[in-house]
């Protein structure tokens, strides 16, 4: 465990606390375009494929607010389709600006990753 890092059940490997949290809202968004650019996903799917890595583990508190804003940003888009298992399921699907902002993510967080580790290992090296 990580000091100052609590975690509140779940995984052991996933870290929880206010860092954590406030890392995982920043890219949270862009892993969830990067997840529907290889088709369509609907929310349960989309929450367990996060799960699978502890840093992105989240809710359906967190995840199907997100879907919205992202809906509503024209970033994604929705529709049903019928489960064998259930009622019809809300898919979602990247739109062409949703891919646009996919790329642009992708294109800075290189970047954006150097610096803050940089300004990290300034502390380490005074």
């Amino acid at each position: 465990m990580v000091p100052g890092i609590t975690n509140t059940g779940g995984s052991a490997d996933a870290p929880d606390g206010p860092v954590a949290t406030q890392l995982r809202k920043g890219v949270l968004e862009y892993c969830v375009l990067a997840l529907l650019r290889d088709g369509p996903r609907y929310g349960v799917e989309l929450l367990q494929e996060l799960g699978r890595y502890p840093m992105l583990a989240t809710s359906q508190g967190t995840i199907y607010p997100l879907l919205s804003r992202l809906r509503r940003a024209g970033l994604a888009d929705t529709f049903l389709r019928d489960s064998a298992s259930g009622p019809s399921r809300r898919y979602y699907t990247l739109t062409d600006a949703g891919r646009e902002a996919l790329q642009e993510f992708a294109a800075l967080w290189p970047a954006f990753r150097e610096t803050v580790d940089h300004v990290l290992d300034l502390g380490e090296n005074p």
